[in-house]
């Protein structure tokens, strides 16, 4: 072990693992032709089906501004469809189209082959542990036991 991973933190040493896997997961798509902005965005409409931009950006957790450029740029490639919320007038509702679904799906390929070559040095008991820890720290503080 050298004498920087040493003096480094836990919560240093988990921002670098975060960052590299972010940083393999965004060259991952990038064959695509969308950038990580976007592959998250199509995720979330994959999962949670049509929604507001507004919806889309809290689950973004960017500002809606920034979540409509978002859906502007997927809309420009026909991978969104636009369609008036029924319930609110002045609301926008977006859904994927059917080539947004092919992408969607290409995307979570994509990630699932580099996550998996990112894990491959793990054996399944330290997948196994590492899964129940971060299970652990994605709970919210006041359900932790």
């Amino acid at each position: 072990m050298s004498t920087q991973e040493e003096n480094e933190t836990l919560a240093e040493a988990f921002w670098s693992v975060s960052r590299t896997l972010r940083h393999r997961s965004h060259e991952s798509v990038s064959p695509l032709g969308i950038t990580p902005a976007q592959a998250r965005a199509i995720g979330v409409l994959r999962r949670h089906g049509r929604l507001r931009i507004s919806s889309l950006s809290d689950h973004l957790r960017i500002a809606p501004r920034s979540g409509t450029e978002v859906v502007d740029a997927l809309q420009e490639r026909g991978l969104v469809l636009r369609s008036p919320d029924p319930d609110d007038r002045r609301a926008t509702l977006v859904t994927l189209s059917s080539q947004g679904e092919e992408i969607a799906e290409a995307v979570r390929k994509a990630r699932a082959s580099e996550a998996e070559q990112f894990f491959d040095r793990l054996d399944e008991a330290d997948r196994r542990e590492l899964t129940r820890i971060i299970g652990l720290l994605r709970r919210p503080d006041t359900q932790q036991p």
